[in-house]
C-alpha cells in the first residue's frame, strides 16, 4: 500500500470514530460545540457541553488492537497540545465554568466497542 492509500485509510478511520464518539455522547445528552477544532498546529477532535462544564476530547480509532489500545496513544506532547488549544478555546468562547479532558477510545473490529474515560488527564507544568 503506497503511502497515500495509507494516510487515507488512516484518516478515514479517524473520522468513522469521531462520527461515532459524537453519536455516543449526543445520546448522553451532551452538546456538540466543535469538532476538530484548531489553534495553531494543535486541534482537538470534540469539544461539548456536558450541562455547565465544557469538556475537550480526544478521540482515538482502531480497526484493531494489533498496535495496543487506542487510549495509549495519547502521549505527554498530545496533551501539552490539547491544554493550549483549550485555554484559547476558554478566552475565545469566554466559558468561566468548570473543564475536562477526555479520551474516547474506539475499536472497530468486528463489533464497534467504545471506552469513554472522563477526566483523563490534567493540565500539568506544560
Amino acid at each position: 500500500m503506497n503511502e497515500h492509500i495509507g494516510k487515507m485509510e488512516k484518516n478515514k478511520t479517524a473520522q468513522e470514530g469521531e462520527d461515532k464518539a459524537a453519536e455516543y455522547l449526543e445520546k448522553r445528552g451532551m452538546e456538540i460545540l466543535a469538532r476538530n477544532w484548531r489553534y495553531g498546529h494543535s486541534e482537538i477532535d470534540l469539544i461539548v457541553r456536558d450541562g455547565e462544564r465544557i469538556v475537550f476530547i480526544e478521540v482515538k480509532t482502531r480497526r484493531t488492537l494489533k498496535f495496543g489500545f487506542p487510549e495509549t496513544a495519547v502521549k505527554e506532547g498530545k496533551k501539552k497540545a490539547i491544554f493550549r488549544a483549550s485555554e484559547e478555546y476558554i478566552y475565545k468562547s469566554g466559558h468561566k465554568g468548570e473543564i475536562r479532558f477526555d479520551i474516547i477510545a474506539v475499536i472497530l473490529e468486528k463489533k464497534l466497542e467504545l471506552l469513554h474515560l472522563k477526566d483523563a488527564f490534567f493540565p500539568t507544568g506544560y
